[in-house]
């Protein structure tokens, strides 16, 4: 049988090899099945390594379900069709490239255009915009003035972007460059639908002629941010698997039949890799081992990825995460900010060829933003666009970027890389280096005058009648835009959130078993305080047992305190997949709190098992249930208080100060610090909006009201003093309202979830001689920075030419000279270990440490500048840190000396 590398032909040849007759007749039998079942099986080729030379080598078939591919499948394959990360992959995607193109189905495309695009932005001027206590105060007061149409605030227009027009084409690798604050990340998210609500928008963006109001551009396309935000308790695997079941499959319904219809035997590598791809619901995938092969995470896919407080992979490899996270699913447009932040430049290169790769065999459109690339990886781009002011420079083929700028008076230098060169002739300091036409003197070109020449270029040009010509809709693959938020069954949204949710519970199970500890602890505690044989059934006595109610009710209710931190550390993550469309606020919601319930099940019957029958509570069964209801309900209460406090205040900052203030209103109008009767009649409505006195009103009434409190006439007398009604139905009472509040209180953080953004959002500041400065009809730059304001271009320059024309003055040296002493560091055969991982120890590695470090040895000099390098994941960090003395886990090994001593952590810490 002819595979598609040896030709495509339409229908099998008559004869075959003996190992291709066995495989010929598996794709018979699989040409009988229905579709849905072809859709699911395919066959699986692998090479069997016998003991004898006859059976080493023997090819062995094998019918599959691509659902239900286990690990050592995933990995025979992802072996067999990827041993080298470029090249096979360019060979793949030439197989799969093929197989579309024998049955004549059209790969989905997108083409982006962009006519007009102006972002403007309202900023504060100078030091206004300083997260002060003053300045908040002033923002919270012009904002509720703000609602009656009075402005205070003193703000200038700041334009980010200035009239826009592009083509980003599909099929090809399209570069972003820029300087600093020159727009990149404010351009890719206004292709990305995610422009912040506060800005001014105006032009058109179009995706095959569709407006945004159209479709969902979210789904359609896939942001990838350059910040690292992950969760640290997921595997790299995981957290990529994860991504790819909420972003969706695409479906190969229309390829299947019409490969059914022809009777072509396809290639059985691509069979198995779209058919596994094109699986709803599956925990694990084959595109997830794909794309860790590509983006060189193969080597630490089963490792944490790690946080702040938990050891996990490099930067490196989390900034390649970050990538894979979006890659991984179906979006024909990226969007890519920043990605080789953190990589060493042959890994940007590897991730780059292999992005181009797939713009090119696969239609792909690819839009990156990089700094500074090398020239290897500036090669491998079609387009470039260059983006400098808000305004572009140029955009189109990267062949023609040369020969503009030598059109305009500008040659690059043989030994300076285009990409710097690019990034450096629009600065106003570095741009006359780069001046070559010898018959006029050297004159500042500004932005806008680039932008004005390019429309004269013929790039420009051709640019400008392409946007004149409208895209035809008809050509729209049915396939290329999405025009619906959720594109996966609920069900099975819900179903990922809950196995998600899960394998977080287990993960963090350390804290809950902490939790459990801790309210065995405090239950003996309160026990033998409140111990039965020195209580009677008397009125005396009567407040002994509410002051234990009221505490069992506090030691609940602060028993969901750990739900604060864990949700707010959770929430950066949830507003990356909320504006990402990854899936609703409900998702999130529902298996946070349902899969909590048996926790705190467990917990109620501890905490009643231990401290009811020990302190001389009523003795009915009934009643010790009942108990445990309350108990139960509270808990649940305060989690979805907490949960809401979290999602409210957003940081544990605020949720400190604010939430705290809450929860004293709360308590000191629950009825057992002040009685109902003794809290002011203005504050009585406060009392009724507590569910602590609900929960109080229900255990009291179901403590006194028993037959024995009836004998002594406990019931009355008591409750009178503690002003609770001594009806029996305000038990249920309490119980209805305490389970209502429960929902109400999770609803409220469904909302938070779904309306609120994270604090602490970058922005602009312009400073006042700026904004004194700026007219509008110029195209002048404002130096604009985050959280601090930045000097004037022109007074500094002023100063300096004043500086270099005054004399020189021999002033007074002031201050004191401390003595120096040149130190040295060398540091011998040193090596780090951690305990071995549960993840690696359950894919059977025997082995109880993991070396981080091999004999490393070197030495600092003073006065010689050392450069430490090495590919991500090299150890860099892990060196560094080992020898500051800032691990304060794992195992060291080697000798460290300062200037020939050996190190003393103690007295190392005052001199680095």
């Amino acid at each position: 049988m002819d595979t598609i590398n040896g030709g495509a032909e339409s229908q099998p040849p008559t004869s075959f090899p003996e190992k291709d007759e066995e495989e010929a007749v598996r794709w018979g039998a699989l040409e009988k099945l229905p579709t849905y079942d072809r859709l699911r099986t395919s066959i699986l080729k692998s090479v069997v390594e016998g003991e004898s030379e006859e059976k080493s080598g023997r090819v062995v078939y094998k019918d599959v379900d691509v659902g239900k591919l286990d690990e050592s499948d995933r990995e025979n394959f992802i072996h067999r069709n990827f041993k080298v990360a470029d090249d096979d992959n360019e060979k793949f995607l030439q197989r799969l490239r093929n197989r579309f193109d024998r049955v004549g189905v059209e790969l989905p495309k997108v083409e982006v255009r962009i006519e007009r695009l102006r972002v403007e932005a309202d900023c504060y001027v100078g030091t206004r915009a300083l997260p002060t206590l003053t300045n908040t105060a002033r923002n919270m007061l012009e904002s509720a003035l703000g609602l009656f149409g009075i402005i205070l605030a003193k703000r200038t227009n700041h334009t980010i972007l200035r009239d826009i027009s592009a083509i980003i084409k599909p099929s090809r690798m399209t570069l972003l460059l820029g300087p600093p604050s020159s727009g990149k990340t404010t351009l890719l998210l206004a292709l990305a639908g995610m422009l912040d609500q506060s800005l001014k928008i105006k032009g058109e963006i179009t995706y095959n002629g569709y407006n945004f109001n159209e479709f969902v551009p979210q789904k359609t396309s896939a942001y990838i941010n350059q910040n690292n935000v992950h969760l640290g308790e997921l595997t790299v695997r995981e957290t990529l698997d994860y991504s790819a079941r909420f972003q969706g499959i695409e479906l190969l319904t229309e390829l299947v039949k019409k490969e059914k219809e022809i009777g072509i035997f396809t290639d059985t590598g691509v069979d198995i890799f779209l058919k596994a791809c094109a699986m709803e619901g599956d925990e694990s995938s084959i595109i997830t081992d794909y794309i860790l092969k590509l983006l060189g995470l193969d080597v630490c896919k089963d490792t944490l990825v790690g946080n702040e407080m938990m050891r996990g992979i490099s930067g490196g490899q989390k900034k390649r995460v970050t990538s894979g996270e979006m890659i991984v699913g179906p979006a024909k447009f990226l969007l890519m900010d920043e990605i080789s932040t953190g990589l060493d430049s042959s890994t940007t290169l590897q991730i780059v060829r292999c992005m181009q790769q797939i713009a090119h065999f696969t239609h792909s459109t690819v839009f990156m933003s990089l700094l500074q690339p090398d020239p290897e990886t500036f090669n491998l781009f079609d387009d470039v666009i260059l983006l400098s002011e808000g305004q572009i420079v140029y955009q189109g083929p990267r062949e023609h970027v040369l020969h503009f700028f030598q059109s305009c008076g500008f040659q690059c230098p043989e030994r300076k890389g285009t990409a710097d060169f690019l990034q450096e002739v629009t600065s106003k300091k570095d741009q006359e280096q780069y001046w070559a036409d010898s018959t006029e003197p050297y004159r500042y070109v500004s932005v806008t005058e680039f932008a004005t020449l390019f429309k004269a270029f013929h790039v420009g040009l051709q640019l400008e009648d392409d946007l004149k010509l409208a895209y035809d809709k008809s050509q729209c693959h049915k396939s290329a835009l999405v025009f619906k938020k959720c594109t996966i069954p609920k069900m099975q949204l819900l179903k990922t959130s809950f196995d998600k949710e899960w394998l977080l519970l287990k993960r963090t199970s350390f804290v809950y078993i902490f939790k459990a500890i801790q309210l065995i602890i405090v239950a003996f505690t309160v026990s033998t305080v409140f111990l039965r044989t020195t209580l009677d059934v008397s009125y005396d006595d009567g407040p002994l047992y509410i002051g234990a109610i009221i505490f069992s009710i506090i030691i609940n209710m602060f028993n969901g305190f750990a739900e604060l931190s864990l949700t707010i550390a959770r929430l950066p993550v949830f507003y990356k997949h909320r504006d990402l469309l990854f899936y609703p606020a409900w998702a999130f919601t529902l298996p946070s709190c349902l899969l909590r319930i048996p926790i705190s099940v467990v917990e109620s019957v501890i905490w009643t098992v231990i401290v009811y029958y020990t302190i001389g509570y009523a003795p009915e069964t009934s009643r010790f249930f009942k108990q445990m209801l309350i108990i139960f309900l509270i808990q649940q209460m305060a989690s979805g208080v907490f949960r809401l406090i979290g999602g409210v205040c957003r940081s544990m900052i605020v949720a400190h100060t604010g939430g705290a203030l809450v929860l004293f209103i709360v308590f000191l109008l629950s009825g057992f610090i002040l009685p109902l009767d003794e809290i002011p009649k203005w504050w009585n409505w406060g009392h009724w909006i507590s569910p602590l006195s609900y929960g109080f009103k229900a255990m009291t009434i179901n403590e006194m009201l028993s037959p024995r409190g009836r004998t002594i006439l406990l019931c009355v007398a008591v409750l009178d003093n503690v002003d609770v009604d001594s009806e029996s139905y305000w038990y249920w009472i309490g119980a209805a309202c305490l389970l209502g509040f429960t929902i109400l209180f999770n609803i409220l953080f469904t909302f938070s979830l779904m309306y609120l953004n994270p604090l602490g959002k970058p922005q602009a500041i312009i400073s006042e001689e700026a904004a004194k400065e700026q007219e509008p009809n110029q195209g002048d730059q404002i130096t604009m920075s985050k959280r601090h304001s930045s000097s004037n271009t022109r007074e500094l320059e002023k100063q300096q030419v004043s500086s270099q024309q005054s004399p020189k003055k021999t002033g007074i040296k002031r201050g004191m000279i401390l003595p120096f002493l040149p130190l040295s560091m060398s540091f011998d055969k040193v090596n780090y270990y951690v305990d071995m991982p549960k993840e690696m120890k359950s894919q059977g590695v025997t082995e109880h440490r993991l070396q981080l470090l091999r004999e490393v040895t070197g030495a600092f000099r003073p006065g010689v500048l050392t450069a430490l390098m090495g590919v991500s994941g090299a150890g860099k960090t892990t060196l560094m840190d080992v020898l500051a003395g800032r691990k304060t886990g794992g195992y060291i090994e080697g000798d460290i000396r300062i200037s020939g001593f050996p190190k003393k952590q103690e007295t190392f810490a005052r001199i680095q």
